[in-house]
């Protein structure tokens, strides 16, 4: 599931609209929705998003065969 996906299923949760979720991050909703189509978001925006959304984003890569996270 993309990031996007994630999000679009977040606001539904929450009741949020994109062009809410773009205002809280002082974007427009045209920016927002071009960003959800190409499913292109920064880490820090990942970041941003969650908080608006009021959840947590934990960004990591967890090696396969010992579980290591990075």
């Amino acid at each position: 599931m993309g990031m996007a996906l994630k999000i679009r299923t977040i606001l539904l949760e929450r009741n949020m609209t994109i062009k809410s979720l773009a205002e809280e991050l002082g974007m427009s909703g045209n920016n927002m929705s071009n960003k959800l189509a190409r499913d292109n978001f920064s880490e820090k925006e990942l970041h941003d998003i969650a908080k608006v959304l009021g959840c947590s984003y934990d960004g990591v890569f967890t090696y396969l065969d010992s579980g290591k996270k990075i």
